[in-house]
């Protein structure tokens, strides 16, 4: 059939589906059950393929779909036992149990001697009976709290440890429902308006275990406090209590936002408004913190935070940008507003030292989320109007409001930023207010300086005439937060050259003195963490000279200094010490150029890069031993864990390549380790841009490959793992790339059946079985070895198992290759196979004409090892099958067995111990006869 006929008919697409299924391929086996939906017309075909998609989507724990698809099979055929046995596991994985147990219990009806329904039934039996259990003891506890909590008379004390129980209580399926159905939130609703932080923590944290993957009661809840008093108490003065409360939303954003991509049905359906009304009707509320005189700075930042992860889209490939446009439409004035806020100077709501940079991350996520040049440039005009509406206000307040927005957009979305910057006036006022005599005007003029230094197209003069007006500002000024904003506008002017050692923008030492003074100002303890953070900033556009790289390695009390700052509270200093750090590893992108391209340019006269001598690999890992002295890595694993928007997809690359480099060696990956490496690595795999998460992905590969990864990444967090390491099985990926993951998957693949399960979920299997093909030999060997530790798993032996394939070929003919590691691994695997699965061993002789030669030669070989596992697929071979064990017999197989067998050690070598069984068989099919001299 064409292919065009195949696209066309629903019965070879689930034909095709079921075949990709065997094969464990469980997302192409749902691709094409969903095309066959659509093309088929026929109420008992939809009804099968509903079924097999309920069955893709168990294998790809989407539970919830699972339950949907077996529903609608059983809607057209009620006595469909293996689409109401799939709902019934469904239903089981959503802790619907009673559900369940009605559908395993009508299976068992319909197929009473199946024994898989009689085992599935009583499980669920059992597991009800615990839950009653459980609830019953669960109802009692929540209850004892409740009565402590409510009981004026009891002791303070009692009291907030009763409502440090509900928050545990609360983590706990059971706990969490009992808490809800009688009535908590109320309770909870008092414990937050009692004003005391010790009842309100408490009280948030409850309510995050009630709403966390539950759509239903978030809804409820939301409906019940009002997002009024949630938004009041994340602004509210206590730090702690603003983080609770913003975390409680953001669980609350993320159940809703996760509910709204699922088929919700029956009586959860009826409990739920309309979802998306909900959110924007919550976003409305987030947007109205920002400009509320009475939020504290710390909660006004939290609400920007939540619009930063939830109003932008999570991929590009989902079409819907809604929410943006939204926001946009509704707030984008408002954002602006904070933006332009110059605390000391205009009127506006509080700010912390973070505000500025959070709003130049949100406006850039927003602005970034637009699809259509449309899109853009109404953001750009409304951005544009305000400046101008402010700048062509009378007096000096609003003008300096204009600079401090275009300071923001310059920070963010640069392209946005630099259009404002071009208006009318803009540019001549920053050059007019760096010499005013008040401190703040001068502040923010000399700050929107240094950033449009290196964006601003329509001001390119700054570069040609910047350094003499900082030269003279850095000279003149009394005050030292001027002072250093000045030097850190010198330091980015003098970096225009980056790495290229020929391109100096400055006289010989100069750059160097930049430097020594900006570690004094990091050094100075008497200054503010503000001045302190613009001397990293200096650094981080100083360090491209690789001899301001050596001074800062050998200053440890500047990098002391620096990773006190990068764990402060003062989130803005977190690209600034990224950058800084990537400078100084030198895990920046850098290709070596062509030879021949470099004297061809010589030649037309056209300027070449320059490596720095002290950019050499011995330098940079003298550099590298310096940074981990000084506990570069416990600074890293902080900022990771900085909630804040400050920590942006270009700051967690930067993270990610420190990492990278500091793992380089296998020696320094346990210390790594030790100081929490591996945890702050995973989110810096799964979140970012695609380099940051290619390069934490291979740091994980490496630190899996030499480390326990059971000790490495404890408990859960070793599933976590998986995911990354199969991101770098693509074809964007470079060679060493490949291998590392291949090698990390090995090991994960050789602890647990749990872990091989994983690793299928994740599409690994297939691509494994691509690379055993690989030209490059050290990757086709990883690969082999890969598979080896998967076979152990069943349904990776049922893909060998299945007919039409050349699997097990191509581990017959590895076995006969010249590498000795290609040769154990593909033995290994064969070994394996032959040993649980009976039936593969008939077909062996079938792969190849030379099969028997290829097992003589394993048997001769010098190696133990290869002689090991050629002697049990030989038992293996001669178990299976009596005809294959006369074959073996009549060959040389049978005199090199029986050499094998002799010698003192032959009883404390497991090669000679698998010949001897192998003798043995042979000797009870009577092929051979007993030795009477033993």
């Amino acid at each position: 059939m064409s292919e065009n006929g195949t696209e066309k008919d629903p019965a070879a697409l689930r034909e095709e589906g079921n075949c990709l299924f065997k094969d464990g391929d469980f997302q192409g086996a749902l691709s094409c059950y969903t095309k066959a939906l659509k093309l088929s017309d026929t109420q008992s075909e939809c009804a099968v393929l509903h079924r097999n998609r309920a069955a893709c989507y168990l294998k790809l724990e989407d539970y919830s779909k699972a339950e949907s698809d077996a529903s609608k099979a059983l809607d057209s055929d009620p006595g469909d036992v293996k689409a109401r046995f799939r709902r019934s596991q469904a239903l089981q994985k959503l802790g619907r149990l009673d559900q369940a147990f009605k559908d395993i219990q009508r299976c068992a009806q319909l197929e009473p001697k199946n024994m898989t329904f009689q085992e599935s039934l009583r499980q669920l039996g059992a597991q009800i009976q615990d839950k009653v259990q459980q609830l019953s003891s669960t109802d009692a506890r929540v209850q004892q709290m409740f009565s402590l909590l409510l009981d004026s008379s009891a002791q303070e004390s009692d009291r907030h440890k009763a409502a440090q129980n509900l928050v545990v209580l609360s983590r706990e399926d059971a706990g969490a429902e009992q808490i809800f159905r009688n009535d908590g939130v109320r309770l909870l609703q008092r414990l937050m308006d009692s004003g005391k932080e010790e009842m309100i923590l408490p009280a948030l944290r409850t309510l995050v275990g009630l709403c966390s993957g539950h759509q239903s009661r978030s809804m409820a809840i939301v409906n019940e406090l009002g997002m009024e008093r949630l938004c009041a108490v994340m602004g509210s003065g206590g730090e702690q209590v603003s983080l609770a409360a913003c975390h409680l939303l953001q669980v609350m954003f993320e159940a809703l936002m996760e509910g709204m991509k699922k088929d919700v049905r029956g009586k959860e359906e009826a409990m739920l408004l309309e979802p998306s009304r909900e959110l924007r009707s919550m976003l409305c509320h987030l947007l109205d913190v920002l400009t509320a005189p009475a939020v504290s700075g710390s909660g006004r930042d939290s609400a920007i935070n939540l619009l930063v992860k939830h109003v932008p889209r999570k991929s590009q490939r989902d079409p819907d940008n809604s929410l943006t446009l939204w926001v946009i439409d509704q707030g984008l004035k408002t954002v602006l507003e904070v933006g332009g806020t110059v605390p000391e100077a205009t009127q506006g709501p509080p700010l912390t030292d973070s505000t500025h940079m959070s709003c130049s991350v949100l406006l850039s996520k927003l602005y970034d989320d637009l699809k259509s040049d449309g899109e853009r440039e109404n953001f750009s005009s409304l951005c544009e109007e305000y400046v101008r509406s402010h700048f062509e206000s009378s007096g000096l307040v609003e003008k300096l409001r204009a600079i401090q927005t275009v300071s923001v957009l310059l920070q963010g979305p640069s392209e946005v930023g630099n259009q404002a910057l071009g208006l009318s006036g803009i540019m001549e006022s920053i050059i007019l207010l760096c010499g005013s005599d008040t401190e703040i005007h001068q502040q923010v003029a000399v700050e929107a300086l240094i950033h449009a230094a290196g964006k601003a197209k329509r001001a390119s003069f700054i570069t040609a005439n910047g350094v003499a007006l900082l030269k003279d500002i850095y000279k003149k000024s009394k005050s030292d937060k001027i002072r250093v904003r000045a030097l850190v506008g010198l330091c980015k002017l003098g970096s225009a050259g980056g790495t290229d050692f020929s391109m100096k923008q400055f006289a010989e030492g100069s750059t160097l003195k930049l430097a020594k003074q900006c570690r004094k100002w990091l050094c100075n303890e008497a200054l503010p963490p503000s001045s302190r953070r613009w001397a990293i900033e200096g650094l981080a556009y100083l360090t491209f000279d690789a001899d301001v790289k050596e001074e800062l390695a050998e200053d440890g009390q500047a990098l002391q200094a620096m990773f006190q700052l990068a764990k402060s509270e003062d989130k803005t200093v977190l690209f600034a010490v990224g950058s800084t750090l990537v400078n100084c590893t030198n895990s920046y992108d850098s290709e070596k150029p062509d030879p021949q391209m470099v004297e061809l340019a010589k030649y037309a006269k056209q300027h070449v890069p320059e490596e720095h001598p002290k950019d050499a690999k011995p330098f940079v890992e003298k550099r590298l031993s310096k940074l981990l002295e000084a506990g570069v890595v416990s600074a890293l694993v902080c900022m990771v864990k900085q909630e804040s928007p400050a920590l942006t997809d270009a700051c967690k690359e930067c993270i990610a390549r420190v990492f990278l480099a500091v793992v380089e060696k296998p020696e320094d990956r346990g210390t790594v380790v030790a100081q929490g490496g591996g945890k702050a690595l995973i989110p810096l795999a799964t979140e970012g841009t695609d380099a940051g998460k290619t390069k934490a992905a291979q740091t994980l590969a490496k630190i899996t490959i030499t480390s326990n990864p059971e000790i490495a990444f404890p408990g859960e967090r070793i599933y976590e793992v998986v995911r990354p390491l199969v991101s770098l099985l693509g074809l964007d990926c470079t060679a060493l790339q490949n291998f590392e993951a291949l090698m990390a998957l090995t090991n994960l693949a050789g602890i647990s059946e749990r872990l091989r399960q994983k690793i299928m979920k994740e599409g690994a299997v297939s691509k494994i079985e691509g690379y055993m093909f690989e030209d490059h030999e050290m990757i086709r060997v990883a690969a082999t070895e890969c598979m080896c530790n998967l076979v152990l798993s069943p349904d990776v032996q049922e893909r060998f198992v299945a007919e039409d394939n050349d699997r097990l070929k191509l581990l017959v003919l590895y076995s006969g290759e010249d590498d000795e590691r290609l040769r154990k691994a593909a033995a290994g695997t064969l070994a394996m196979l032959t040993s649980v699965q009976p039936s593969l061993c008939a077909r062996v002789p079938r792969t190849t004409s030379h099969w028997l030669e290829i097992l003589q030669a394993l048997l001769l070989s010098e190696s133990r090892e290869l002689q090991h596992r050629a002697a049990v697929i030989a038992m293996n071979l001669m178990q299976a099958e009596r005809g294959l064990a006369e074959q073996l017999i009549e060959s040389e197989v049978l005199e090199i067995l029986s050499v094998m067998t002799k010698g003192d050690a032959a009883e404390h070598n497991p090669a000679c111990r698998a010949a001897k069984q192998c003798l043995d068989i042979a000797l009870e099919y009577g092929l051979i006869k007993p030795n009477p001299a033993e």
